[in-house]
Formats: structure tokens, sequence, C-alpha cells
């Protein structure tokens, strides 16, 4: 298990499944993993996971490693499937350094930081894991499927269906604002199960219609700059965002 540029939350939340976790381990041979060892990668492996975004060119080196050494690659947590926070410095990325170190940009950064990206946008990813952070028994039903196969159906639909079938009220009768009708379902709308509004940390469902939510946004007194605003937290690397086309 290896890390790129995140908070490491999404290795930390897997721990946290303690009833289960010598279960799971109890049917790989753990090679590697980044946050618990100081060991040295093995040089070949089966199974990879990967959590946080591509920023520099020696992550981007160790991915393509990864990738080539490892059978499947799964990627955990919107920092590694969408970019995620470190995604949102991706717009005018050269600008920002200069912001930060004025006209004296130190070769370091210059030379080997770039506009942060997705793991999939760097290499081919096998599974992905969603959410932030990346929910652990998701991570448990993820890997059964890397490691056993499976034909199960990939989801499309965005999570406002989830959402309405644990009968929820909708924010946007409230005024406020929510990226349910335009993310990946699959977390079972936890968020607004607790009374907070979807956030958009899964990622952008390939069914969304970002055109519509914004008329949406707009209609309810929200805003549709407010709705894109909301939208970059965590899918700034998606090519839709900003299209007001799509």
């Amino acid at each position: 298990m290896a890390g790129f540029a995140s908070c490491f939350g999404c290795q930390i939340n897997i721990t946290n499944i303690e009833r289960y976790l010598l279960d799971v381990l109890g049917q790989i041979d753990m090679q590697y993993w980044q946050l618990t060892s100081s060991d040295p990668m093995p040089d070949d492996f089966d199974v990879c996971v990967i959590e946080g975004a591509i920023t520099t060119s020696e992550a981007e080196k160790s991915a393509r490693l990864l990738r080539d050494v490892a059978d499947v690659v799964i990627t955990i947590g919107a920092c590694a499937k969408t970019a995620g926070i470190p995604g949102m410095a991706s717009v005018d990325y050269r600008l920002r350094q200069g912001e930060v170190y004025g006209d004296d940009v130190p070769d370091v950064v210059s030379d080997t930081a770039y506009e942060p990206r997705a793991v999939k946008d760097v290499i081919k990813v096998d599974f992905e894991v969603p959410c932030c952070p990346a929910d652990p028994y998701v991570f448990v039903e993820v890997l059964q499927k890397a490691l056993r196969g499976s034909n199960a159906y990939v989801r499309t639909s965005t999570l406002c269906g989830e959402c309405k079938q644990n009968e929820r009220g909708c924010f946007y009768g409230r005024g406020i604002l929510c990226l349910g009708m335009v993310t990946q379902s699959g977390c079972h709308a936890k968020c607004p199960n607790l009374g907070r509004p979807c956030s958009g940390c899964a990622g952008l469902s390939t069914d969304a219609n970002l055109e519509v939510a914004r008329r949406i946004a707009s209609k309810s007194g929200i805003g549709a700059e407010a709705f894109d605003a909301a939208v970059t937290v965590f899918n700034q690397t998606d090519p839709r965002v900003g299209d007001p086309s799509i």
C-alpha cells in the first residue's frame, strides 16, 4: 500500500475495522505498507493499493513503476480517484507557484512539481474505492473483487437516488447547496443521513448532468456560481468541471 499527496486518512481509516482487519490481512501476504513500515518496497506483488494524488514527477515515476510490477491496482479515497483537495490547485498551477514564492521559484519546485492529477490520469487503474475518507468496508469489498474476481454491475447513478431511498428531505428545498444530484452513488448517502449535504467526495457520476444541476441551484436561490465553486473542491481535475455546456 503506497501513498502520494494526501493526508493518509484513508489508510488510517482502514485500520478502524479492527474486528475484521486480521481476517482481511489473513487472506493476503502483506509485503509493503508505507504507513506502518520503513521496509523497502518489494520488486513485485499481485495487488497494489494507492492513496493520494500525483503532484510531482517523482510520484508519477513511482506510480508507473507500481503499475509495471502489480497485476492489479486499486486506488482509495478522493485524492487518488479525482485528485481531491490537492486537485484544487491544478488551475493556473504555475501562477500559484509565483503567488507563494514570488519571482524566485526554487528549482526543486519548478522542476519536479506539476498540476495535481488523479492516479487514473497517469496509469491504468483496475478498481477504485471512492470518498473522503475511503470507507473501510467498501475497501474490503473491492479487495475481494480484486482477489477473487467479480462481474458485479458498476454503479453509474447519482447519489440523489440513494438519498431518496433513505427518505431524507431534499436540501434544495431549504435553500442549502448539495452535490448529490451529480455525485457518484455507492456511499449510501452517509452525509445526508447525518444531516449534512453531499460535498461530492465520491467524484462525479458518469450520469451527472451539470447543466441541469446549475439550473436547479439557480432556481433554489443558491446560484450557479456557488454550485460551480462547490464542485471544484473534490472534482477540479474532471474535464466536465467549468464547461457550461455539460
